[in-house]
């Protein structure tokens, strides 16, 4: 289709105006012009990108540079850097930004209809990316995800809804457009999810749109949705303005500043966070004046009647998907703030979790109604961590997968950090003549590498294991994973999906032979405890024993890929507790009998047709008494080479022996570990502190002589 009418590009760019494609009052073409010297965008007024307009908006094989001008892009670089253990980091967008915008689009803005933009600076995104369309709050600007573009433009094909603030689009017409792009879109690529972002206002728009089409794959995130509005202070806004004298302009600023979520308290607690005393206070000026013209151009923009208008819509939204809930069958996250002025937002959560079949949440207890905007909110991470990016109807835990950023690792570190303060970790590891060294240079840089070991209790060792091994090396090992810590059954006593966020973000998959199999395909360094849930709860005197399977359950796929196995053992368990309710304490007291079945009846079982010990996957958390804290130590053994044996290994006799020895070496590698460490002069944590006091918190603390 040609692209033709006018857009919000400044004049050097040129124009990009999609016309309706269907019969409607609301989605027809408007040769309004808003011009808008700062800002790039390429707009529709319905429609999403078509072939004849894609090469200027959002194609992944070009760019409109800075001057205007098509520049191509390497598809290929772009693809292998996000392969790699650092994907780019990326400029996030400022508060000062989104006001001043916002304030220059609203002043310029025309009367309607609503219509999509795509912001430039979101670049070209991957191949097969998804479309990401953003349903904007009350106010209706379309630029509540600013900070988050860049981001967001690497790994979606970017749409924002914008709703100009004189437009009258009733609420059920303003549903029709969003579900007629909708629509078309899926048309094009009914292989491809489509994401909606909702943000207040805006999920009650999502919410709606996926109950009228349970047939598209829909995935929803909804940032403190509005559909608690009935619960909230908005209904008494409506009375109080038709009685509000017109010399109270004051009043009006304190309801829209209630309607955009308190920006002000956004800006105070972002400039607060981390910066130097001298340009904090230079920030804050900036940005309360930003705020301060802001408010006063609504001030000045938004009558009451407007102000009525819009709250009346709110009313109408909120209704409207409050009675649609049980026909929602997309894919939901929700995403909940625990300061939010506006709307009761954690309640809302809880209560929408329970209303929909396939949703899960996430808190935020510091932050606001204005969540996107605030400082430390990173969407791009939030959706990875949960495990909610996928390009096809399923998601690929492989190909789908994206490596943690720098800045996304150091986050994660420091939230896990007291661990290693804790524990000190001694990482031993053996080159390939045999020696044992200090540190991980034993470990192969190349893959496929396949790390087998022994799950101490409760996987205590995993943390320390995996952040150190990406921070000396730059490998970043891909564990398997129970599949508990992605899906439930059902809801129930469970812990919260949240919980194993981080697993996720450093590239866990759940058990299964296509992982497996995907994983070694790649060449990718894999995490594999045989002993699985059974070892990492083990009962009283199992420490250290490991509880695999009598028969081979990875020895033959290794050496379809040629993998290097490593065994490694790792000890430290009964440094740090001891265990002192098990299993089999906790199934004589019924009251925990009962909850242990409930708990294992909610989680996926797996060994189903195996016997034995491993077998028993019952779900229970064992009481440990805390020690004094002692030293986790870990060694991995030699390379076991697979390369040319694929022929040999296909053998049953030959894969089983060649399982046992494995096994035999991990055992060798713990006690080794056990013996060793008794020569530790620095296994008591006081004695390192000691040690530390004097050669500097920073420094390696030593260990005993190899």
């Amino acid at each position: 289709m040609a692209a033709t009418g006018a857009s919000l590009f400044p004049a050097s760019f040129s124009p990009v105006f999609r016309p309706d494609s269907t019969s409607s009052s609301v989605g027809k073409f408007k040769s309004n012009k808003i011009s808008i010297s700062s800002w790039r965008l390429a707009v529709s007024t319905e429609q999403a990108p078509t072939t004849a307009t894609a090469n200027t908006t959002t194609t992944s094989t070009s760019r409109v540079s800075e001057k205007g001008r098509l520049e191509k892009l390497d598809v290929a670089e772009a693809v292998a850097a996000a392969a790699t253990p650092y994907e780019e980091e990326v400029e996030r967008g400022s508060l000062r930004e989104y006001f001043e915008r916002s304030k220059e689009l609203i002043i310029r803005s025309d009367g309607g209809p609503p219509r999509w933009f795509t912001p430039l600076e979101c670049g070209p995104p991957l191949t097969n990316s998804p479309l990401l369309f953003f349903l904007p709050g009350l106010i209706g600007v379309g630029l509540g995800l600013l900070k988050q573009h860049r981001r967001l433009g690497k790994i979606f094909e970017i749409w924002s809804l914008h709703i100009p603030v004189m437009d009258r689009t009733p609420f059920t017409e303003l549903l029709k457009l969003v579900e007629r792009t909708i629509r078309s879109e899926h048309q094009r690529s009914p292989n491809r999810p489509i994401y909606l972002v909702g943000e207040s206002f805006g999920g009650c728009v999502a919410l709606a749109v996926a109950a009228c089409n349970p047939d598209i794959d829909l995935v929803l995130i909804l940032a403190n949705p509005a559909t608690s509005f009935s619960r909230s202070q908005l209904p008494i806004l409506a009375p109080l303005l038709d009685v509000m004298p017109d010399q109270l302009p004051l009043s009006l600023s304190y309801m829209l500043r209630m309607i955009t979520g308190d920006p002000l308290r956004i800006v105070m607690d972002s400039v607060v966070k981390g910066l130097p005393l001298e340009p904090r206070f230079g920030e804050l000026a900036k940005d309360l004046g930003a705020i301060s013209s802001y408010l006063s151009v609504l001030s000045d923009i938004l009558p009451r009647e407007t102000l009525s208008w819009k709250l009346q819509m709110l009313k109408s939204a909120s209704a409207f998907s409050n009675s649609r809930l049980h026909a929602v069958k997309a894919q939901t996250l929700i995403l909940s703030s625990g300061r939010d002025q506006l709307l009761p937002s954690q309640e809302e959560g809880e209560r929408l979790r329970r209303a929909l079949p396939k949703c899960e949440i996430r808190s935020f207890r510091d932050s606001g109604h204005s969540l996107f905007l605030e400082d430390g909110i990173d969407l791009v991470t939030i959706i990875k961590a949960a495990g909610f990016y996928r390009r096809g109807k399923f998601i690929d835990y492989v190909s789908d997968y994206m490596p943690p950023t720098p800045s996304e690792f150091k986050k994660l570190y420091d939230e896990n950090r007291w661990i290693n303060t804790v524990t000190s970790p001694v990482m031993l590891s053996t080159l390939a003549d045999g020696k044992i060294v200090r540190g991980l240079s034993g470990l192969p840089s190349e893959g496929p590498v396949l790390l087998v070991g022994y799950h101490m209790l409760l996987g205590l060792e995993l943390a320390p294991l995996v952040t150190n091994i990406y921070l000396e090396r730059n490998i970043l090992v891909r564990g398997i994973a129970h599949p508990m810590a992605f899906v439930k059954k059902k809801q129930g006593a469970l812990p919260d999906l949240s919980l194993y966020d981080s697993f996720r973000l450093m590239g866990a998959v759940p058990v299964s032979g296509t992982n497996f199999y995907k994983l070694l395909s790649s060449k990718s360094h894999v995490l594999l405890y045989p002993g699985g849930m059974r070892e990492a709860l083990h009962r009283k005197g199992e420490e250290y024993k490991l509880m695999w399977p009598e028969q081979s359950e990875f020895v033959r796929m290794a050496a379809r890929f040629g993998a290097k196995i490593i065994p490694f053992g790792a000890v430290g368990e009964d440094d740090i507790g001891e265990l002192v309710v098990d299993y089999e304490d906790l199934m004589k007291i019924p009251y925990f009998r009962d909850q242990i079945e409930q708990l294992t009846s909610e989680a996926v079982k797996l060994r189903t047709d195996a016997n034995g010990e491993v077998a028993n996957q019952d779900v229970h958390l064992p009481g440990i008494l805390p020690k004094f804290p002692g030293r986790f130590y870990y060694y991995f053994g030699k390379p076991i080479e697979t390369e040319g044996r694929k022929q040999e290994l296909r053998n049953r006799d030959k894969s089983h022996e060649l399982y046992l020895q494995v096994k035999s070496d991990v055992e060798g590698c713990i006690a080794y570990l056990k013996e060793k460490r008794e020569n530790d002069p620095y296994r008591n944590i006081l004695s390192r502190l000691a040690y530390q006091t004097t050669h500097g918190f920073t420094s390696e603390v030593p260990t005993f002589e190899l």
